[in-house]
């Protein structure tokens, strides 16, 4: 049953018997406060059943908060089961393809769906870890993308993918496409990275940096090998090796490799997705020596549902050291994957835990 049509009937002794029942149809369309114990529930919750003069019911949990109720931790009212959380977020999908090439007004799209706009968006935002604005700008961009890879030019992929002005995907180019619109569409080509390698206790390090940051760290045994990757990421760059101009920021890649902390921040450039950029600032808040597993980061995002986007998130890691996506292990204890080897993992955690206790 829809938000919508529980409202239409606001009738007390349907929503009452709704609650008597258990019945399941109303999760989700109505809440259930207790005055008795400031508890509110979902309809379905197993929970012993209250005197009706001691419930108040609404139509939202942020409704049952105002009133200064807090949420039951036996029915999870905030929460969808999982059947439903994933046709939420298949309907919403749907949603927004249909219209990525234009704005989509929150209001159309909780109407359409027929669910309160706040519990639509927390509810998507629990399943995959970013709201729905967010995964509309995400398909917007990745729109863009593609027309410019298919050589469109700039303002026609601009206009093409939904943007109301080139203002709008020139402010955020830098942070998601890690270079100017014009530059990715050509591959990189005018790019200009200057990169050095040097040794360190596990091996090699290569440090790659553009005119706006660290773009790419590398580790390995084999130098060439560490450059032919490299340019096989900027094709159509021009690479520079340029060790004696990045000797400072080498040294600052090299102390962290051996396991000092308490070093300068370096200005980082790399292309990410909203949900990639949200992990990788709760990477950098975990403490040196420590770990967090990849469902904690994900609970921390909005959903145990998507630890596996944030596998995925520090896989696709190219500033090792810089963004710790060492720092993250397995529920089970298990040190997980780790793209440069679990050993230099290992190594890595082990040498901040000894830094740590001097």
């Amino acid at each position: 049953m829809s938000t919508a049509a529980v409202m239409q009937s606001s009738n007390p002794a349907e929503l009452w018997d709704a609650v008597v029942a258990r019945n399941r149809k109303f999760d989700g369309a109505v809440y259930y406060g207790v005055s008795t114990t400031s508890i509110y529930c979902r309809p379905s919750c197993p929970s012993r059943r209250p005197k009706p003069e001691n419930v108040q019911f609404f139509f939202d949990p942020e409704s049952a908060e105002r009133a200064g109720f807090r949420a039951c931790l036996r029915c999870k009212p905030r929460e969808l089961p999982g059947s439903e959380k994933l046709q939420l977020v298949r309907n919403v999908c749907r949603a927004v393809e249909k219209n990525v090439d234009s704005p989509l007004p929150m209001k159309q799209l909780s109407a359409e769906l027929k669910m309160n706009a706040a519990t639509l968006d927390r509810a998507f935002k629990q399943s995959t870890g970013i709201t729905i604005k967010q995964y509309a700008e995400a398909r917007r961009l990745s729109l863009f993308k593609t027309a410019l890879r298919f050589r469109q030019d700039v303002t026609t992929a601009i206009y093409e993918a939904g943007y109301n002005s080139s203002s709008r995907v020139y402010e955020h180019s830098n942070a998601r496409l890690g270079m100017t619109p014009a530059a990715y569409s050509k591959g990189g080509n005018g790019m200009r990275i200057r990169y050095a390698i040097a040794p360190y206790s596990a091996g090699r390090a290569l440090l790659a940096v553009t005119e706006k940051g660290i773009c790419g760290v590398k580790l390995g045994s084999d130098p060439d090998r560490l450059i032919h990757e490299l340019e096989g990421e900027y094709p159509k760059a021009e690479l520079v090796h340029a060790d004696s101009e990045l000797r400072d920021w080498m040294s600052n890649l090299l102390r962290r490799l051996e396991g000092e902390i308490d070093l300068p921040e370096l200005p980082v450039d790399v292309r990410t997705t909203a949900f990639q950029r949200r992990v990788y600032e709760e990477l950098r808040r975990i403490p040196a020596g420590e770990t967090r597993t990849y469902s904690q980061i994900a609970k921390k995002l909005g959903g145990e549902s998507g630890r596996r986007a944030v596998a995925r998130a520090c896989a696709t890691n190219n500033v090792a050291v810089f963004i710790p996506c060492h720092r993250v292990v397995r529920s089970d204890g298990g040190m997980g994957g780790y793209r440069w080897g679990l050993d230099r993992k290992e190594d890595l955690l082990a040498r901040e835990r000894q830094y740590r206790r001097r």
